[in-house]
């Protein structure tokens, strides 16, 4: 099986900073994807940012310039480095994994962690 632990959620005020991060445990080989959505109440998950295994990035257009995505792949870990943040980045921030091939090869995801920005 796969675990995906996310840390670093909490409340901040509106121009402050968060890091979040991501482990992923469990028998893998190899990650492509990995990337971080979030839901707000009442929306839908939307993705928020997303990393290659070759280091290339995505980035919603809400979130670009402020946010930043990395990965390290020998740690299995990914962390979204979160800055200026705005009252509408409130949400529950979700770790999202594909394995691409093996017993545990398609998506995974973690259980959210909340970030709420104070305005």
């Amino acid at each position: 099986q796969v675990q995906l632990v996310e840390s670093g959620g909490g409340l901040v005020q509106a121009g402050g900073s968060l890091r979040l991060s991501c482990a992923a445990s469990g028998t893998i080989f190899s990650i492509n994807l990995m990337g971080w959505y979030r839901q707000a109440p009442g929306k839908q998950r939307e993705l928020v940012a997303a990393i290659t295994s070759g280091g290339s990035t995505n980035y919603a257009d809400s979130v670009k310039g402020r946010f930043t995505i990395s990965r390290d792949n020998a740690k299995n870990t990914v962390h979204l480095q979160m800055n200026s943040l705005k009252p509408e980045d409130t949400a529950v921030y979700y770790c999202n994994i594909n394995i691409p091939f093996g017993n545990l090869k398609g998506e995974h995801w973690g259980r959210g962690t909340q970030v709420t920005v104070s305005s």
